[in-house]
C-alpha cells in the first residue's frame, strides 16, 4: 500500500504562515479516497452500487506544524471495521519521519436513504477487503 502523498498549498496556511487546522481534515478525505481506490473499492464504485459513507467523527491531534510547500506523506490504517461502522488512522509525517499529526475518522454505511448497510452481510467482498487491512474484525 503506497502511502498518500501531499504538497501544503500557500492558501491552506494562516496569517501565522502555518497550515490551518481545518485543512486536515481535509487531507484525511484525500487520502482515504485515494486509499480506497489502492484496494479496487473506488467511492465512485461504492456510490454506484448504491453505498455513501458519511463521516461520524473525527479526532486529530497536532503534533507539529507544517507550512507553505512542506511535503506531508499520509499513512492509512483501518483501525476498525465492525457492522455498518468503519474507524480509519491516519498518520501524517514529513518525508523525515517527524510525526505532524495522528487523527482517525468514523464513517458508517447507508444507502442514499439513510438505511444502515452491513457490509460483512450485504457487501462481503468489500468487506474481506477492508477487513484484510485491519487488526479487529466483526
Amino acid at each position: 500500500m503506497n502511502a498518500y502523498r501531499r504538497k501544503i498549498q500557500y492558501y491552506e496556511t494562516d496569517k501565522m504562515g502555518v497550515t490551518h487546522h481545518s485543512n486536515y481534515i481535509r487531507f484525511m478525505e484525500e487520502a482515504r479516497v485515494d486509499f480506497l481506490s489502492q484496494i479496487g473499492w473506488d467511492y465512485d464504485r461504492l456510490e454506484s452500487m448504491g453505498i455513501i459513507s458519511p463521516v461520524t467523527a473525527v479526532d486529530c491531534r497536532f503534533r507539529s506544524p507544517t507550512t507553505f510547500a512542506d511535503e506531508i506523506v499520509i499513512e492509512v490504517t483501518v483501525e476498525e471495521i465492525k457492522g455498518a461502522r468503519l474507524k480509519i488512522g491516519y498518520i501524517m509525517k514529513k518525508p523525515d519521519g517527524s510525526v505532524v499529526c495522528k487523527a482517525a475518522s468514523e464513517h458508517c454505511f447507508a444507502t442514499p436513504d439513510g438505511h444502515l448497510i452491513r457490509l460483512a452481510r450485504e457487501y462481503p467482498e468489500f468487506y474481506k477487503a477492508l477487513e484484510g487491512f485491519c487488526e479487529k474484525g466483526e
